[in-house]
């Protein structure tokens, strides 16, 4: 669906159409179950955010401007609820008691298990630097490169201006790269130190 259908169907929810509501969920539930996976790092938790997003989008519909553009409204919701979620998760770690061990591990095995090994060390590496970033750089970063937004529709998420967005974006993106740079350049090193020990001996 394109943009101005979707923001008219967003215009008819608005005004009290209920009847438009199946089309918005149609459309917009792939792209912020995606994107609440990246934010809360759980696909199982992003299924009861993207819940919680549509709960509050329906209670702010009456809010929402006639003509106005609703992915960017629909993400910012989103990403208040992700930033409820991780603050309560947050609350909730504090309140651990000594014995709980915490969440399970879940196994990632697969046919080629090292190209599964190599995949789960590049996808933690990527989270591990996202996990670092600053908060602004990290949501525009995910929004742009990931969500596919506009510079524009990610300033409207971030109420930042389109050149604070785009520069967070590439800062972030610049410290993803120097990482998976780094991890690539690992292998080679290690083999070449393999065949250092191999001639000398």
């Amino acid at each position: 669906m394109d943009e101005a259908a979707l923001n008219a169907a967003m215009d008819r929810y608005a005004s009290g159409d209920s009847r438009a509501f199946p089309t918005l969920h149609q459309a917009l539930y792939p792209r912020l179950l995606a994107y609440l996976s990246r934010m809360s790092g759980s696909s199982a938790n992003a299924s009861d955010l993207v819940q919680e997003t549509f709960l509050r989008m329906h209670r702010a519909r009456a809010t929402f401007a006639a003509g106005g553009a609703v992915l960017p409204w629909a993400y910012a919701i989103a990403r208040n609820v992700a930033l409820d979620h991780a603050r309560a998760a947050r609350l909730r770690e504090t309140e651990r008691l000594p014995s709980d061990p915490g969440p399970e591990m879940v196994d990632r095995g697969g046919a080629d298990a090292e190209s599964a090994a190599i995949a789960a060390q590049a996808a933690r590496v990527v989270e591990g630097v996202l996990a670092r970033l600053p908060a602004a750089q990290r949501d525009a970063f995910i929004l742009i490169r990931y969500e596919g937004l506009s510079v524009q529709d990610a300033a409207a998420v971030l109420g930042a201006t389109p050149t604070a967005v785009k520069l967070r974006a590439f800062r972030a993106y610049e410290a993803l790269r120097a990482a998976l740079d780094e991890l690539r350049a690992k292998p080679a090193t290690r083999g070449q130190k393999k065949k250092t020990e191999a001639a000398g001996a």
